[in-house]
């Protein structure tokens, strides 16, 4: 597949009868469930999971999440959705990508993007990466500007 960036973390997705909406095709909605899905994932494939943001008391929470709905799919359509983790500070925040591809012909359906920011979930304000979120996420950290 023509990925964005190198190395991406994949999930196989194939669009139920739910899924799909009144004009026939996948909602868009569930593109935004699916990208949820791939991130949290990747965080545990990585080794964070939620019961340890729960324990740092710490969280990547989504500042900004944008969508662009290149083509349409269909149910059992055969698709992978790939994400890296960019733009990454060391400090509070960092981003995230999404790039959807149709397994029949590699055209890309769907690309995401998320601004992300670390909070400290007892109070909801902004703070510092821990040591484990730098550990697990920043040695994966691709280059935002290598896109091809």
């Amino acid at each position: 597949m023509d990925w964005d960036y190198p190395h991406p973390f994949t999930l196989p997705r194939v669009p139920e009868a739910a899924d799909i909406d009144g004009l026939n095709h996948t909602n868009n909605a569930v593109y935004v469930r699916w990208c949820e899905q791939a991130g949290w994932a990747h965080s545990e494939a990585l080794g964070l999971s939620l019961d340890d943001y729960r324990r740092l008391d710490r969280a990547m929470a989504i500042r900004r999440g944008e969508y662009d709905y290149l083509l349409p799919t269909f149910a059992d359509e055969a698709l992978v959705l790939g994400t890296w983790l960019v733009a990454g500070d060391g400090k509070l925040a960092m981003g995230r990508r999404f790039q959807l591809v149709r397994e029949r012909d590699g055209a890309t359906v769907l690309r995401g993007r998320w601004d992300l920011v670390c909070i400290e979930l007892s109070s909801g304000r902004p703070r510092r990466m821990p040591r484990e979120f730098l550990d697990a996420y920043m040695t994966v950290v691709v280059d935002a500007q290598a896109a091809s």
